[in-house]
């Protein structure tokens, strides 16, 4: 890995993460209200169609982030990369799929896979490490 990144920590990454769920609330909230059906909009805990269809695409779009930016919008406005653990290089779409795949396990044991950026030496959390990527930051 060259000199001009250090590893991301997690403040940074949960801060990148919440300007990124901002941007999609902005963009999913109306398309959802203009697509959903009243029966929908009475009952919020149900899991609809739209729903179904707005998180498809949003992991789409999250995915094809990583692969042609190095990045979602959230990460890339902080100077963050998520790159190749061992090159450096940006991610494959099967590296940028698996890591999203390894959001799972991340969250499934009460979080501690996100967690795990705060004492991992790399600052990876589990979907990192399956996905053997880093998070970076810019320092140049």
């Amino acid at each position: 890995m060259s000199g001009q990144y250090q590893y991301a920590g997690f403040w940074i990454r949960l801060a990148a993460l919440i300007i990124d769920g901002i941007i999609l609330a902005i963009i999913f909230t109306p398309i959802t209200f203009l697509f959903s059906s009243d029966a929908d909009l009475q009952n919020p805990m149900a899991f609809t169609t739209v729903d179904f269809i707005t998180q498809f695409i949003g992991i789409i779009f999250v995915v094809f982030c990583w692969v042609k930016f190095a990045g979602t919008p959230g990460k890339r406005l902080l100077k963050l990369k998520v790159l190749d653990e061992a090159t450096g290089n940006q991610l494959t779409l099967g590296q940028a799929i698996l890591r999203y795949i390894g959001y799972i396990p991340s969250a499934i044991v009460f979080g501690l896979g996100y967690l795990w950026v705060i004492w991992d030496g790399k600052k990876q959390g589990w979907h990192d490490k399956i996905a053997k990527t880093v998070v970076v930051k810019e320092i140049n």
